[in-house]
């Protein structure tokens, strides 16, 4: 993958399942973001790694409930038909107060297989 260089795209053209994951993220719908997920998806936050739905359920309640924050899609990559980055831009309560993210996203079957979460 390191001769296929991320190229930047508009944030319409991310995936349907990247658009959905992040409008649900975004407004704290858990019940929708964890659709977006395959069974045996992978999320890695914050340093810590969770695995299956139960896990990715738990970590999107907290995540949502555990700071108070603003979030913009600031950027937009392409890789490959199964590689994203979305990059994000946080305001809020948390240790900092402001920093930008990016969302690693490797899909599977048109639904989300891991998500890196990483400055």
């Amino acid at each position: 993958m390191h001769d296929n260089q991320p190229r930047t795209i508009t944030p319409d053209d991310l995936p349907e399942v990247i658009t959905r994951y992040l409008t649900a993220h975004r407004a704290h719908d858990t019940g929708t973001a964890i659709t977006t997920f395959t069974d045996d998806a992978t999320v890695t936050d914050d340093g810590n790694t969770y695995r299956g739905s139960a896990a990715i359920e738990q970590w999107l309640d907290r995540s949502a409930n555990e700071f108070t924050y603003t979030i913009r899609l600031t950027n937009a990559q392409e890789a490959d038909t199964a590689h994203y980055i979305a990059t994000h831009h946080l305001e809020g309560n948390f240790p900092g107060a402001t920093i930008d993210l990016r969302y690693r996203f490797t899909l599977r079957d048109d639904l989300i297989e891991h998500l890196v979460i990483e400055p």
